[in-house]
């Protein structure tokens, strides 16, 4: 006889954020331009955070900021330090994993504060999610403002840091499938998720609902993706499917004949629980944030989608 699937066990969350707090600012991947990290730490100083940038963060050497020791070096302390109330990451790009083969994360299990990022920073996502510790898939330093002005982004992410949890409505879209689902939201960029299967970060989909995005990849390498998470056993195990921005892909000189959309909506065919396409997540405007660990209700109607997030 068939046995339900277990609840995941509870996650922890953070202490939520206060004007006056004290953050960070890191670049664990990619080089990323001064100016783009100094305009967002000053629209979290604006909001009343007290904003410290990692010594190495505008450091280069090839495509990351710094060697992975300085990386590293700079979380660590970042984690260490008991000032420090949230990391937010300057950008993704690539370099995370390597980071995190660096750090001794003892300190942060014991006393958890907020991450904060998206695309690589997935790593650190899928580490937290290993250890049922809430983190936020949100926007990173580039998209806090636009033209000076606080992006609905970056104000929905505060909004989510100082503790008021979201509750989307979205409009329906023809590749929806309804119905009504709950469970913690895991995931984040697909191309990273893959890279850690079978690892200690791979995904555990039991009980979860599942977020993906992903940006410049070939259709192929998308079915690709979704076929390992089908022949896996993954997809059938999820409890819900949230796809968010599908950006830049691409065809080869032979066209592969579907969207993105189309694709994961074939893959998960077989199985019953709610689909969301075209969730506005992802390296798009806007970039909503999605509470990482937070139990998280799905009602997909053909009139529209209602997502909301709880403790």
């Amino acid at each position: 006889m068939p046995t339900t699937p277990a609840r995941p066990p509870s996650t922890t969350f953070p202490p939520y954020l206060t004007p006056g707090d004290h953050v960070a600012i890191l670049s664990p991947a990619g080089k990323i331009d001064r100016q783009v990290a100094q305009r967002g730490a000053a629209a979290l100083r604006q909001h009343g955070f007290v904003v410290e940038i990692g010594p190495h963060a505008f450091d280069v050497a090839g495509v990351f900021a710094g060697p992975d020791p300085a990386r590293a070096a700079d979380m660590q302390q970042a984690l260490d330090d008991p000032a420090i109330k949230a990391i937010f990451f300057s950008r993704g790009g690539y370099g995370c994993l390597r980071t995190h083969l660096l750090l001794d994360w003892t300190g942060f299990l014991k006393h958890p504060k907020w991450l904060v990022g998206f695309s690589d920073t997935t790593v650190f996502h899928a580490f937290l999610a290993r250890h049922h510790i809430a983190s936020v898939h949100g926007v990173m330093t580039g998209r806090f403002e636009q033209h000076g002005v606080p992006t609905e982004s970056f104000l929905r992410l505060l909004d989510l840091l100082e503790g008021r949890l979201p509750e989307y409505l979205i409009p329906a879209h023809g590749l929806n499938r309804t119905g009504a689902g709950s469970g913690i939201v895991t995931g984040g960029n697909l191309s990273i998720i893959q890279s850690l299967r079978g690892t200690p970060l791979d995904l555990q989909p039991q009980g979860r609902i599942l977020f993906i995005e992903d940006i410049g990849e070939h259709h192929y390498h998308l079915d690709r993706i979704m076929h390992n998470l089908k022949a896996g056993g993954v997809l059938e195990l999820l409890s819900g499917l949230i796809v968010g921005h599908f950006t830049g892909m691409k065809d080869g000189e032979t066209p592969f004949g579907q969207s993105a959309c189309e694709i994961i909506r074939a893959a998960v065919a077989p199985y019953d629980y709610p689909v969301v396409c075209g969730f506005p997540a992802g390296h798009e405007s806007p970039n909503l944030p999605l509470l990482m660990g937070a139990v998280t209700s799905l009602q997909v109607a053909a009139s529209g989608v209602t997502i909301k997030q709880i403790r």
